[in-house]
């Protein structure tokens, strides 16, 4: 008799037949509640339990001691980036000339698409030779050549991002509107790292610059980060599988008492 909704689609289904809408705290913040149609059931973070997918492999050296140069990555879908990410992301090659961005998804297989994205980029004086852009799946390998992602915004990605960490890549996000614009916080703050999360584009920039100039220190991350994830609660499935059952059993009491 209880409806919820939950992860598969990370905002308000517009259905006031659906009881609740489930999610972290951070994707919920309090006063977020005319946002959605549901009643916001807000779980402790993580809202969610990672599973590596079978074939990740094994975690690279930092590309950047051998390359010489930064490489940036989104491996998000077309529809997620907008005229705000590209302005900010072109911010950031021009701090760092020689660095890369490899975008890549399944919506640029085509050299249409590729040159189209390249032109939006090249209204920012971003040259096509900072610009990696294609598809290649599974993205293990891409990864691996990856130093630092960026996040979309104000629709943040979502599991891609837990696979950079889980691979030893910090990741820049910014807050934006709930719930979509707080997915990418939601795993910082899960696995511990909330200083890569900017408030505003500016700081967006300025997290990326400071993590792209301390070399051994992105080093240092890419030989932590997946052990920090391993030991945080978003990788322990027995404690998060309790936490839903918990949630999904106060929801029937809830019933239970209007339908006695």
């Amino acid at each position: 008799p209880v409806s919820a909704s939950w992860l598969g689609y990370g905002y308000t289904t517009g259905m006031t037949a659906i009881d609740y809408y489930m999610a972290d705290e951070n994707l919920l913040p309090i006063g977020s509640e005319h946002l959605f149609s549901e009643k916001p059931w807000r779980l402790p973070t993580p809202g969610y339990a990672f599973r590596p997918a079978e074939g990740m492999g094994s975690i690279s050296p930092l590309p950047a001691l051998e390359n010489g140069f930064i490489t940036f990555a989104t491996l998000s879908r077309a529809i997620r980036i907008n005229h705000r990410t590209i302005g900010v992301w072109a911010a950031i090659l021009k701090r760092f000339k020689n660095a890369k961005l490899i975008i890549n998804s399944r919506n640029y297989q085509t050299a249409a698409a590729q040159d189209q994205m390249a032109l939006k980029f090249a209204e920012h004086g971003i040259e096509r030779t900072q610009l990696d852009i294609g598809f290649e799946s599974p993205p293990w390998d891409l990864m691996r050549k990856t130093d630092i992602c960026l996040d979309c915004f104000p629709h943040n990605s979502g599991t891609t991002l837990a696979e950079h960490l889980y691979m030893g890549i910090p990741y820049i996000t910014l807050a934006d509107r709930p719930s979509v614009g707080l997915i990418g916080g939601g795993i910082l703050i899960g696995v511990g790292h909330p200083e890569w999360i900017a408030k505003t584009e500016d700081e967006y920039v300025e997290i990326a610059v400071a993590l792209a100039s301390d070399l051994p220190k992105l080093a240092a991350l890419r030989a932590s980060l997946r052990g920090e994830m391993e030991a945080s609660g978003q990788m322990d499935e027995p404690k998060f599988a309790r936490k839903m059952e918990s949630a999904y059993q106060e929801m029937f009491n809830i019933w239970s008492k209007k339908h006695p």
